[in-house]
């Protein structure tokens, strides 16, 4: 599979709407003002399993959607290259919780956190390709050394 560096308006808007529409649902479904129904021995546990869940899952699609709009921001000539570059990095995702303290969710939840997560491996396959291209370019103060170094030896 040929791998691109370049993201096109159009494709960082339909991921941009995939986001939202994603972490909309996500909102909906761990809005737990009355309807938290969990069938577990342990009530408590899983009571802080959703929480912890909700918590990292919402984080996961705004880091996705503060990615995106910093795309959105250089396509459309908000932001240089540069500034993208040193601000626009996507986090690292974290390690998630034991598959036990999944287990204690309903499939529903389980299954919303799972495509929120393969979201997010997309996002981040297309952050470390575009990064990509920078580590094979020289830096500046390095392309300005190399010029120095042939002018010195020219005289």
């Amino acid at each position: 599979m040929v791998q691109t560096t370049d993201l096109s308006t159009t494709i960082v808007e339909a991921l941009y709407c995939e986001a939202l529409d994603l972490a909309d649902e996500a909102r909906a479904a761990f809005d737990l003002t009355g309807k938290l129904t969990i069938a577990s021995e342990d009530e408590d546990l899983a009571r802080i399993s959703l929480s912890c869940e909700a918590l990292r899952t919402t984080t996961r699609m705004m880091h996705a959607i503060a990615w995106l709009l910093n795309q959105r921001a250089y396509l459309s000539g908000e932001l240089s290259e540069f500034q993208l570059q040193r601000h626009g990095r996507l986090p690292t995702e974290r390690a998630g919780p034991p598959n036990e303290h999944l287990d204690l969710l309903a499939p529903a939840f389980r299954e919303l956190i799972e495509r929120t997560r393969r979201f997010y491996e997309r996002i981040e396959r297309l952050d470390l390709a575009w990064r990509a291209r920078f580590e094979t370019q020289p830096s500046v103060v390095g392309r300005l050394r190399e010029r120095l170094g042939q002018a010195v030896v020219g005289v």
